[in-house]
């Protein structure tokens, strides 16, 4: 593996990680072409320059990024399964399938089954480079599975129960097996400001803000890239 090759899967790996911090928490130089390679990629991108527009990267750093997903996606686009395998190589210590889920669901969102490098780079630039609501936002959109505007009990258990599976279940010490339940019961209580069952994005928006464990979580993507 070239030292490039090796560079963008440190990157994506590190991207990788800070998703788990991120959600828990509730670019040096490279030798890069100055242009896509794109004799064997079935998807075209959009230019360069159009993507720098659309997003808070810069050239050199849309190019890294580009390298480490075209390595890992030759053709340019990447269906749910092939995002399980990639994000298990992130994680295997643990069965990350469901959490992998969860995020490909957010990263979809054309919802035609597939994330481009469009896609992968837009949710990227929101999540490293928004600001703190766009990141809040996101992190809301990922938490509202039936995106009905609200997230209950059920929904933030399975999202805890990804993360326990993908990790804790592999920490030392053990976790118990109530783990995830606790921590949803904990972040309802937090978060649930009315106290009707279901959390709005006005009182997750606002109940983070005010948690500084989960403002210092943000702070950690400033610099992924």
């Amino acid at each position: 593996m070239s030292q490039c090759r090796k560079r963008c899967k440190r990157q994506l790996t590190k991207v990788a990680r800070y998703f788990y911090h991120f959600l828990m928490g509730t670019l040096t130089q490279d030798s890069v072409e100055d242009d896509f390679e794109l004799s064997t990629v079935c998807h075209r991108p959009e230019s360069m320059d159009k993507l720098q527009e659309q997003t808070k990267f810069t050239k050199k750093e849309l190019q890294v990024l580009y390298r480490g997903f075209k390595n890992e996606c030759p053709s340019g686009v990447v269906n749910e399964e092939s995002f399980k395998t990639i994000y298990s190589q992130f994680f295997p210590q643990g069965d990350s399938s469901m959490y992998a889920h969860f995020l490909f669901e957010a990263f979809d969102t054309n919802k035609n089954g597939s994330v481009s490098f469009e896609d992968f780079v837009f949710g990227l630039s929101i999540i490293l480079r928004g600001t703190i609501n766009d990141r809040l936002n996101w992190a809301f959109n990922l938490y509202d599975l039936n995106k009905d505007g609200c997230i209950t009990k059920e929904e933030m258990l399975d999202i805890m129960k990804s993360i326990y599976d993908m990790m804790g279940k592999y920490t030392y010490p053990t976790m118990q097996d109530d783990a995830p339940r606790e921590h949803v019961e904990s972040f309802f209580q937090k978060m649930d400001r009315n106290k009707d069952g279901v959390v709005t994005i006005e009182e997750f928006i606002e109940s983070c803000k005010k948690d500084e464990n989960i403002m210092q979580s943000m702070q950690l993507f400033d610099n992924v890239i």
